[in-house]
């Protein structure tokens, strides 16, 4: 099902004196509303809540919009981590690989799939996992013998793709699975490819903030075999097969509404012009801050999707203050590596992954979203280069 795009100059400008926002939800719905408001009427009037066309709606979408083979839209980010591990039998004594630095679901959904997450280190550049200390942790882990290697799952960061290219030759040696986790990333691009469509299988979270949000919980695995995601389909509904009664695999409760999905569907009709605004504030903020402060870097051939902007502060706290003095809103994605987490300090020990530990002490993200002025960003700007220089 083709869908329709909104040309850039159709969104909607904010006045010059509008405050500055983190993430802007409103003014986006704002252009939508009234396109929801029919889609969710309709919803209420066939009366599928669960299962409806809009799901088949949004998957048909998505792949069209990525090239993947397949899509199956899921009750969120996690569950669509979750599913393909399960899929795939990962079981107690497989290690899955993963970076350090990174949100705790990432961690929690190989632990709940019943494999053990081994901390791989970041390339300070670009914040993804590092190609290199992936080989080394691979290496160790077989030469210790305790655990299996099954699987890689790198995370794109802020939006920037992972370092596929290295990484699915490193996965091709060692005869292991990648499994992307894309939650902060659809949008992104790698030498022409969209997340999606990159590696074998990719996870996305519909999460409000998201690039492409819903307004609840959701998400969606994008597969590169159709049969997996057959699979993936039978998992979501409890394992269950076409009836939907017997359960034919364990599976869980994975779907996703019929109201996610129809707002997923109307936003990606928005969303090209809406990153080619995300990528026209970040080449301003790149302009701005070269030479002055240290932000995310892009490995040749790719896109970021800007799910975030983030940029590298010393005395972050100190800094963070006097945005917020003077109205300019900051986030801190993340304040603490996955080992410095009480669930999983015993995935490592503090001071063996010295490059997450320092991301997490000096990342600081900036407002990004497609509503942001250039005045916006130039006064973001201006705040962040006199409170660096102190």
């Amino acid at each position: 099902m083709a869908y329709s795009e909104t040309e850039s100059s159709e969104l909607i400008d904010l006045p010059a004196d509008a405050p500055i926002q983190l993430f802007d939800l409103k003014t986006q719905q704002a252009s939508i509303r009234p396109a929801l408001e029919k889609r969710w009427i309709d919803i209420l009037d066939h009366g599928r809540i669960i299962g409806g066309p809009e799901v088949t709606e949004c998957e048909e979408k998505l792949a069209e919009f990525t090239g993947a083979a397949d899509v199956v839209a899921v009750g969120s980010g996690t569950q669509a981590l979750v599913m393909p591990l399960l899929a795939m039998g990962i079981a107690e004594g497989d290690a899955v690989f993963m970076p350090g630095f990174t949100y705790n679901a990432t961690a929690n959904a190989i632990l709940l799939s019943g494999g053990y997450p081994v901390i791989v280190d970041i390339d300070p550049k670009t914040f993804n996992m590092d190609p290199a200390d992936l080989v080394k942790k691979i290496e160790a882990v077989k030469a210790e013998g305790r655990l299996t290697p099954r699987a890689i799952m790198p995370v794109d960061l802020y939006g920037l793709p992972a370092d596929y290219t290295a990484i699915q030759a490193v996965a091709d040696a060692h005869n292991l699975r990648v499994i992307a986790d894309g939650a902060q990333a659809f949008g992104g691009k790698d030498n022409g490819r969209w997340v999606g469509n990159i590696a074998e299988i990719t996870a996305t979270s519909f999460y409000p903030t998201k690039t492409l949000g819903g307004y609840g919980d959701g998400g969606a695995i994008l597969c590169q075999d159709k049969d997996f995601a057959d699979r993936m389909r039978s998992i979501r509904w409890h394992g269950t097969g076409d009836n939907r009664k017997e359960s034919i695999r364990v599976g869980i409760n994975g779907r996703c509404d019929s109201i996610q999905c129809a707002v997923v569907a109307e936003k990606l009709g928005l969303f090209k012009a809406e990153r080619a605004r995300r990528i026209a504030a970040a080449e301003l903020y790149n302009e701005r801050l070269a030479g002055v402060i240290d932000y995310q870097i892009a490995l040749e051939g790719q896109e970021n999707g800007y799910g975030l902007y983030t940029v590298r502060v010393p005395n972050r706290a100190e800094v963070r203050a006097k945005l917020g003095d003077a109205g300019v809103p900051s986030g801190i994605y993340y304040d603490m590596a996955i080992h410095q987490m009480p669930a999983f300090a015993h995935l490592a020990e503090q001071g063996t992954l010295p490059e997450c530990e320092t991301a997490a002490e000096e990342s600081l993200s900036l407002p990004m979203h497609p509503y942001l002025s250039a005045d916006q960003v130039h006064k973001v700007c201006d705040v962040l280069i006199d409170a660096v220089k102190g």
